[in-house]
């Protein structure tokens, strides 16, 4: 697995996307986005778009680890588990049990996995507890990931930082 970190607009999706087609097609992309407005419906519409027919979308804005069941041997982008863990703490979710889940699932991956996700903790203090008790959430789900992950990289200004690596040459 490899994890994919950064700030919004980082580049972290477009990177996330060469990683997995530098495997064998076909290709999931689990997309965890809610077009709740105009302007994600048109995020949504510009992911869609530069992707081509090999991908298959598993649209999970609450379920990656059921999304995930049955994909085992098929090379996997989610994107991203920043706004899948928002969706899940607007539901009032068992967070830790959802990671816990979600752990499982990726466990249990045969092929390369590519995981988005934003590193919200460098910027202010949010001010409200809501904002806070979510980045708090982000810190573990990403130290969670980053523990799994063989890579982790951090997106900055569109420039990869590998930040671990241990795969070995491999996706």
């Amino acid at each position: 697995m490899t994890l994919v970190l950064g700030g919004a607009r980082s580049g972290k999706s477009r990177y996330a996307e060469s990683l997995i087609t530098a495997s064998k097609p076909p290709w999931i992309y689990v997309a965890t986005a809610e077009a709740g407005d105009e302007e994600m419906a048109a995020r949504i519409k510009t992911h869609r778009e530069r992707r081509n027919p090999c991908w298959r979308t598993i649209e999970a804005p609450r379920e990656i680890a059921t999304a995930l069941a049955g994909c085992e041997t098929t090379p996997v982008l989610i994107d991203c588990l920043t706004l899948w863990l928002s969706n899940l703490v607007l539901a009032h979710a068992d967070i830790d049990r959802e990671i816990n889940r979600l752990d499982g699932a990726l466990l249990a991956m045969k092929a390369p996995v590519i995981v988005v996700a934003n590193e919200v903790g460098l910027g202010i203090v949010p001010e409200r507890p809501l904002g806070r008790h979510f980045r708090d959430w982000q810190g573990v789900l990403n130290q969670r990931m980053a523990a799994q992950a063989g890579r982790v990289v951090l997106m900055v200004a569109g420039l990869p930082l590998a930040v671990k690596d241990n795969l070995e040459g491999r996706p």
